[in-house]
This record gives C-alpha cells, sequence and structure tokens, in this order.
C-alpha cells in the first residue's frame, strides 16, 4: 500500500480504522466521532483508551484487536485494517544457479539463473525461501 492510499484512509471520517504494528506495539484506533467513544471503546474494561490529541487517534492495548474489530462490525458494519506484512519468495537452488533456459520453478524465471544466494535460505536441493521487506497491507472487512 502506497502513502497516498494510506492517507486516504486514514484522514476518511466513516469507516473505523485499526492500525496494528506487530508485537510489543500498542494498537491505534481511529473511528468516527461520537461522544460515547471512549465508554464505547472501553466497555468494562479496567484500562482506558488513550485520546492521541495530535494523532487523532485512540491507543489501546493490542490484545484489544478482536473486540475492537467486532464492535465496529456490530456499530459501523465494516473495519479497515492495516498492519505489516511481508511477502515470502520461494525458488531453489537448482533454479538460480541453471544454465538453460528451461524454467518449472515457483519464482516463475525472476531468479533463474542469477547464481544469486543472497538472503536465501536453502532448505534442500528443490526449495529456498526469503523473506522481502516488510510493507503495510489494508483490508477492509465488511458484514455481509
Amino acid at each position: 500500500m502506497n502513502e497516498i492510499e494510506f492517507g486516504k484512509i486514514l484522514v476518511q471520517g466513516h469507516t473505523p480504522v485499526a492500525l496494528r504494528f506487530g508485537k510489543g506495539h500498542k494498537l491505534y484506533v481511529r473511528v468516527p466521532y461520537a461522544d460515547d467513544n471512549r465508554r464505547w471503546l472501553q466497555s468494562g474494561k479496567r484500562t482506558s483508551p488513550v485520546w492521541l490529541k495530535e494523532r487523532k487517534q485512540w491507543e489501546l492495548p493490542q490484545s484489544w484487536f478482536n473486540d475492537f474489530v467486532n464492535k465496529c462490525l456490530q456499530r459501523y458494519r465494516r473495519v479497515y485494517v492495516v498492519q505489516p506484512f511481508r511477502i515470502m519468495e520461494k525458488c531453489s537452488p537448482a533454479c538460480r544457479n541453471a544454465q538453460g533456459h528451461e524454467c518449472q520453478c515457483s519464482c516463475m524465471g525472476a531468479n533463474h539463473g542469477s547464481e544469486s544466494h543472497e538472503g536465501w535460505f536453502d532448505i534442500s536441493d528443490t526449495f529456498s525461501f526469503k523473506w522481502k521487506d516488510q510493507e503495510l497491507a489494508c483490508r477492509l472487512l465488511v458484514v455481509k
């Protein structure tokens, strides 16, 4: 997801957004304005949500994620979830070391004959993998 798409999702005001950045991070959420947002977010839990005025979003414990999504689906019928992900590339040493043009590997020829070994984890002669850089992904959950 590029910065423009990310910005558009954050500034729209009608669909809640959950921003997850992984373990060790808080859950950041944006919800359409309502007088009862703090009470609705807390919903009887001991910890209080923290309003981050400069960022115009709420900070919640990461453990509230599933509850937050369920409540948004009940109240708003939809919610954006933004979180990091990494694509795993698959190939094989036989493919990367190949001399000819025929490739029957899952890389579809992207690494064929490259002799590249940087970043690859060779599991066997027929399977290797490597992780690409982390990116942000966004999905819209909607009640059907």
